[in-house]
């Protein structure tokens, strides 16, 4: 059953009691990325490790969200600054011990491509936390495999 989460806003990428920050660099340009990211919405199954499936909501103000585990989100887009920023909060989860979460997007020009930062800001319970610290290599490696896959579909494109 979906359970509703605490409201976050942008700053509690900055004051989340869990912080997750991976990066990488990919050859598309940043107009391109942030396309896949913030228009191609049901695209995301493609290229982004362990999602089944992704849709728009509210003319793209919102996002829902199933994994392939059978985790499902509901999401209000926070951010939506063209080639530079997207970031959404979830709002509604089936996902145990979750608490509050935002997920940010920043990228920037690299060379000929785009340098591209996620950022995981969570709040839930101790062992919560403490089981997520301990799943940050598998997320960081999940992550990387996605970023180049998302190159990959980008560079077909």
């Amino acid at each position: 059953m979906a359970r509703r989460l605490r409201p976050v806003e942008l700053d509690f990428v900055e004051s989340a009691p869990l912080r997750l920050v991976f990066a990488a660099e990919v050859a598309a340009p940043p107009k391109a990325v942030y396309t896949a990211l913030a228009d191609d919405v049901a695209g995301w199954s493609c290229w982004f490790t362990g999602v089944a499936r992704s849709a728009p909501t509210h003319g793209g103000r919102g996002r829902e969200v199933r994994l392939t585990g059978g985790t499902r989100f509901t999401e209000t887009v926070l951010a939506a600054a063209p080639d530079e920023h997207y970031a959404y909060r979830v709002d509604t989860t089936n996902a145990p011990g979750l608490r509050a979460l935002l997920e940010d997007w920043r990228l920037t020009p690299a060379g000929g491509g785009t340098r591209l930062r996620w950022t995981f800001a969570a709040d839930g319970p101790a062992p919560f936390r403490f089981a997520m610290t301990l799943a940050r290599p598998g997320l960081g490696r999940a992550f990387r495999e996605s970023a180049r896959a998302l190159d990959r579909r980008l560079a077909k494109a």
